[in-house]
């Protein structure tokens, strides 16, 4: 059966590194069938609305999603799209790769981060001009969905097990039912775990990243910390991510629109192209996703490369280097 892919470019660079991507899919081998959708900031222009209807019916309906990155209207986009999906998990590599002047070169960890609660439930109220409130989300049945797929996870890959993160020593009712429902998730599964507060594990991922494989996070610290480990690789054009529900799943880079360049083509397309592995991996087609990522990771060591990789070359042309290696 032919899988359909949708693909979402978004706004800014994404309209760049998304059609790259998409390239690279191409010439992979399987037979997928392309739906382009819209969504974003030029769109709500244009419309209105930065979703469209019809768009969230192509996502909801396709195997997979590959999408770029939107702007000021990412709340309205990203997370509407990852519901249509059911995507309860958000998973961050975070690797550094030969041949790029990476801060810590022995970073090699996975973020598996919660994806539909937490501070982004988007409860949040304006009682007064002097006071706003956020409502914070925690229920076990998300954080024991969560805790089961990283289970799994960490069984598949051969990993020795993974550490929770949490910050229960100060929200106790919530990030305490988080901590307790994964670790007795991994307990009933037989599944090593050890546990580390947030901020302390921030400093500790700084200093020591060597020392941590998987990362279990709520929401928001999963967020923040794949971020920081961004730094510690090279920057966020060269990560990417999976929002994975019980039957489809999207895949986007982890970096914005970067308004600043985009329309130079000069943007990094290898956080999208990596994006594009795991998809592959995620529809069975292991050995193509391999090709794929090794021929980014060999390009990433070779030259060429972006500027904001110390390089002079363009999307266009580290996307044919890519494409020249498959």
């Amino acid at each position: 059966m032919t899988e359909q892919i949708a693909v979402v470019p978004g706004d800014g660079i994404g309209r760049e590194v998304v059609p790259a991507a998409r390239r690279v899919l191409e010439a992979a081998e399987p037979e997928f069938e392309f739906v382009t959708a819209y969504a974003g900031d030029a769109v709500k222009a244009e419309t209105g609305t930065a979703l469209p209807d019809e768009t969230r019916d192509v996502v909801a309906g396709a195997d997979a999603t590959l999408f770029g990155a939107a702007g000021e209207t990412a709340a309205d986009v990203i997370l509407p799209l990852r519901r249509a999906v059911d995507a309860f998990v958000n998973v961050r590599p975070a690797r550094a790769h030969p041949g790029t002047d990476a801060l810590r070169p022995e970073t090699d960890l996975v973020f598996l981060r919660e994806n539909t609660e937490g501070v982004y439930a988007g409860h949040e109220s304006r009682l007064s001009d002097d006071v706003a409130t956020l409502t914070r989300v925690v229920t076990e049945s998300a954080s024991e969905r969560l805790a089961e797929f990283a289970c799994e996870y960490v069984d598949e890959r051969g990993e020795d097990g993974f550490t929770v993160a949490h910050k229960a020593n100060v929200m106790r009712e919530t990030d305490g039912l988080f901590r307790d429902t994964v670790a007795r998730v991994a307990d009933e599964r037989g599944v090593s775990h050890d546990e580390a507060l947030m901020d302390a594990l921030a400093t500790h991922l700084c200093l020591h990243p060597e020392e941590y494989d998987v990362v279990v996070c709520p929401n928001l610290a999963g967020d923040v910390l794949s971020d920081l480990a961004a730094g510690l690789v090279g920057g966020l054009g060269l990560l990417p991510s999976a929002n994975i529900g019980p039957e489809r799943a999207l895949f986007e880079p982890v970096h914005g629109t970067a308004p600043d360049i985009a329309g130079e083509g000069v943007a990094n397309p290898c956080a999208t192209v990596f994006s594009a592995a795991m998809l592959l991996e995620y529809l069975g087609y292991d050995d193509e996703g391999r090709a794929v990522r090794g021929a980014t990771e060999s390009v990433l060591e070779d030259g060429p490369r972006t500027p904001d990789l110390g390089g002079d070359a363009g999307t266009e042309e580290v996307t044919e280097a890519v494409l020249g290696r498959l």
